[in-house]
């Protein structure tokens, strides 16, 4: 984990006695070191762990995925989604039937199912093949995350084994609907936030190099930063597959711009703060707003193609002609009226009174994962191959508990060294995991599910990694502390993946018997 270097004065002892030591100027710091951007020296390995994990990743998700089927149909919410991917490959990769009204989230996601569609058929294979690419895309961008985060491959290949053993992530990578994609393109915006992050230091650790930081006291100007622009492209992507995005549009925002600000402290600039806003302010609302509006508008280009969409031609129709905004064109306009009506239709969305969903919960239960949801059962004498006469077979959407139920106390150690130690690498992972969470609670009549959480499992790992390096201790540490962390974390890690070796069979569906079906159920809750 990377550390500030200290300059230390050095002295030295006379050689004649009553001679004056020779004067000293305290040499200065490495300018990477005190910017916090060395330590990730081992590339190679990096790529060789990131690949093997990847591999191994993406044989787990791919294993056996045609199986489950409601008889060849979609299972679940697949139901929604598997047909309107469909529906999009035959209409030019637009949903035009507005007899649906059940299309209430944007195009994205399904326009990416509908491309295995295309690739493998209207088929269990065809419509999960996406989702199973992008969960496997997702293990190697948290490695690459865990690795930049705390400047170690190793904790880096770690993060990658957790969530190729974590329980939601592996059935939501299975499944032909949208959370995955949701979770691919937010931990691919905070990937390259890192990067960016990094590469800023960099630069500015240039700029110390060649004495240029009191050119002016509001530091340097930092150049075009594409790091930062593929963040912005790809929150606008996560906005595209799902609205909720734009929760992490904020808080990556926020995020970002605080690192400017302290990156220029670090460098010794003398007013960091009027810097940050004079030199990055504009820069950062262009690539964290502007950027990730426009290419949410892009990725409906086959709804503004199309001339049959649903309320595509809603100006002169549903919406008058006039009006103050009638300078903005029809199709924006057409737009922002069907975005109104789902709108409306998700603020409507609450739990009937006395008769809930029987799977939905409340956010208060999702840190520990304490409600899984039930995607598949069948059982009896249908299903074969337990060794018994009646099997059963199951897909339930369960959070590894090895890895869940300690969340609170990472999540409280986390806060803890945020504020009190200001640690740049916790905040950012609560502010990863508070994004995607605490907005649920703004509105709790309504209907919640477990599977709302997939794209937060990324900042647990990490959030669970960062505390793992703590019980690991330093490079530098005395041989014994440094084993006996590496034991601790050795059982913790392996606790997680004996954990997610148990649950295998009711992850994937596999024909257990009905003992074992029983014993797989550790809460009342999960009943």
């Amino acid at each position: 984990m990377g550390g500030r270097g200290e300059g230390a004065v050095l002295t030295a002892s006379p050689e004649v006695i009553g001679t004056p030591p020779p004067l000293r100027t305290p040499p200065s710091p490495d300018p990477r070191r005190r910017l916090g951007v060395d330590g990730l020296d081992d590339r190679l390995r990096g790529w060789v762990v990131t690949i093997v994990l990847g591999v191994l990743g993406g044989v787990l998700r791919f294993a056996g995925l045609r199986y489950p089927t409601d008889q060849g149909t979609p299972v679940f919410d697949e139901k929604h989604y598997v047909p309107q991917a469909w529906q999009m490959l035959q209409n030019g990769g637009v949903e035009d039937n507005p007899g649906y009204e059940l299309t209430v989230h944007p195009p994205l996601a399904k326009q990416l199912i509908a491309i295995g569609e295309w690739i493998f058929g209207y088929d269990s294979l065809g419509w999960r093949v996406a989702a199973a690419a992008a969960g496997t895309l997702c293990i190697v961008l948290i490695i690459r995350a865990g690795r930049r985060l705390t400047r170690s491959t190793l904790l880096g290949g770690v993060a990658g084994l957790l969530l190729i053993c974590d329980g939601l992530s592996h059935v939501q990578s299975r499944i032909g609907m949208l959370d995955v994609f949701s979770a691919l393109f937010v931990l691919a915006a905070f990937t390259t936030m890192l990067r960016d992050r990094d590469d800023v230091r960099a630069r500015m650790a240039v700029v110390m190099a060649e004495g240029r930081v009191d050119d002016t006291v509001y530091g340097p100007r930092l150049g075009f930063r594409w790091w930062r622009f593929g963040t912005g492209v790809l929150l606008g992507m996560g906005c595209a597959v799902k609205w909720s995005g734009v929760y992490w549009v904020v808080g990556f925002a926020v995020l970002t711009v605080l690192w400017d600000v302290t990156a220029r402290r670090a460098a010794g600039v003398q007013r960091p703060w009027v810097g940050t806003v004079r030199r990055d302010l504009l820069p950062a609302i262009w690539a964290l707003a502007l950027v990730p509006f426009l290419t949410y508008l892009a990725c409906w280009w086959a709804w503004f193609g199309s001339e049959t969409s649903t309320d595509r031609h809603a100006v002169g129709i549903a919406v008058g002609t006039g009006g103050p905004f009638s300078f903005v064109p029809d199709a924006l306009r057409s737009l922002w009226y069907y975005s109104g009506k789902v709108l409306a239709f998700h603020e409507s969305l609450d739990t009937p009174p006395g008769n809930p969903h029987p799977w939905e919960s409340k956010p208060w239960t999702w840190p520990m994962g304490l409600r899984p949801m039930l995607y598949y059962y069948a059982g009896g004498s249908d299903v074969t191959g337990c060794g018994e006469s009646e099997c059963v077979s199951a897909v339930m959407l369960i959070g590894t508990p090895a890895l869940w139920w300690p969340a609170p106390v990472v999540g409280a150690w986390a806060l803890w060294r945020a504020v009190t130690r200001f640690d740049w690498r916790y905040v950012a992972v609560l502010v990863g995991y508070g994004a995607g969470f605490l907005p649920w609670f703004l509105n709790l009549n309504r209907q919640m599910y477990f599977f709302y959480m997939a794209p937060v499992v990324p900042f647990l790992v990490l959030g669970t990694v960062l505390v793992m390096g703590e019980v690991l201790g330093r490079a530098r540490a005395q041989r014994e502390r440094r084993q006996t962390g590496l034991l601790v974390v050795a059982l913790w890690v392996g606790l997680i993946v004996a954990n997610f070796a148990w649950l295998w069979p009711i992850l994937d569906g596999v024909a257990i018997t009905q003992s074992q079906w029983q014993a797989e159920l550790w809460l009342p809750s999960w009943r």
